[in-house]
């Protein structure tokens, strides 16, 4: 009776923290779906007494909202690339290579967890002033932000793994650069996956920067591009539910298929071996 109880509760619990986790996706999803009067009307989180299926049409076709999007899948593509590659190069030197000065650059990575955006906004104006409405006013900060949490959970991964291989390797005359791509990068690849994914979901939903270095309609991603959608005067609530729909489908696609590397991206590094 007492296992039947316990299990019940945790259901329970789980149930509740499940609702409170999946109701901003619902309202979001309710309120893309009303007009103004509907919103303001006292409806705010019912069903939509009339399904406003226009403003996806509207959204589509009328705003660049698919322009926005393009731009934020090269954005986070090129800052995942240059985030995962330089962070394993970063990580087989600090962990492999035995030099003097390793445990110093990785603190000073390590220090970069505890920078805000926030903190470092003004310099990061100031000196990133030439490179301002082009993508690489995003891709430089957001790869700087992004490499220090991927340096950790890979010296984690590497410092696990054995060292016969390499060991092997350089019996058979492999050079530093053969190792590290035929050897490391293979075996850091589920890691690698991880840190992809962390990324992506950092840089996606990211807006600060975005709003302060990107001016050009050319160059905005999508957070702006949907912040954008709010009138001087007056403003269409609903489209602009619609729009934060269509910018949250990639995350939820990324989530969907790889739930799996999102879980074990919290606790990898932790464990050793």
């Amino acid at each position: 009776m007492r296992k039947t109880l316990t299990k019940l509760s945790s259901n329970f619990l789980l149930l509740m923290v499940a609702a409170v986790q999946l109701f901003p996706l619902y309202w979001m999803l309710t309120f893309s779906l009303k007009d103004n009067k509907e919103i303001f009307g006292g409806n705010t989180l019912g069903l939509p007494q009339v399904w406003q299926w226009d403003n996806y049409t509207s959204v589509l076709s009328q705003s660049r909202i698919g322009f926005y999007l393009l731009n934020s899948l090269i954005i986070t593509a090129l800052t995942i690339m240059f985030t995962v590659f330089l962070s394993a190069m970063a990580t087989y030197a600090i962990v492999r290579l035995k030099w003097m000065m390793s445990k110093i650059v990785y603190f000073i990575f390590l220090i970069g967890l505890m920078l805000s955006m926030h903190a470092v906004l003004l310099p990061l104006f100031v000196n990133l002033k030439p490179l301002h409405n082009t993508y690489w006013s995003l891709v430089l900060p957001y790869t700087a932000f992004a490499m220090p949490m991927a340096i950790l959970v890979m010296v984690g991964s590497l410092e696990g793994l054995p060292k016969e291989m390499e060991e092997a390797a350089f019996i058979d005359g492999a050079g530093i650069y053969m190792i590290f791509f035929r050897i490391i990068l293979p075996l850091l690849r589920p890691i690698m996956a991880t840190v992809a994914i962390l990324t992506f979901l950092n840089s996606w939903n990211e807006m600060m920067l975005a709003v302060t270095f990107v001016s050009n309609d050319n160059y905005k991603t999508i957070t702006v591009g949907v912040l954008d959608m709010v009138g001087k005067y007056s403003t269409k609530w609903g489209l602009i539910g619609a729009g934060l729909v269509v910018a949250t489908i990639p995350t939820l696609l990324v989530y969907i298929f790889l739930s799996n590397n999102v879980q074990k991206s919290f606790t990898a590094g932790a464990v050793k071996g």
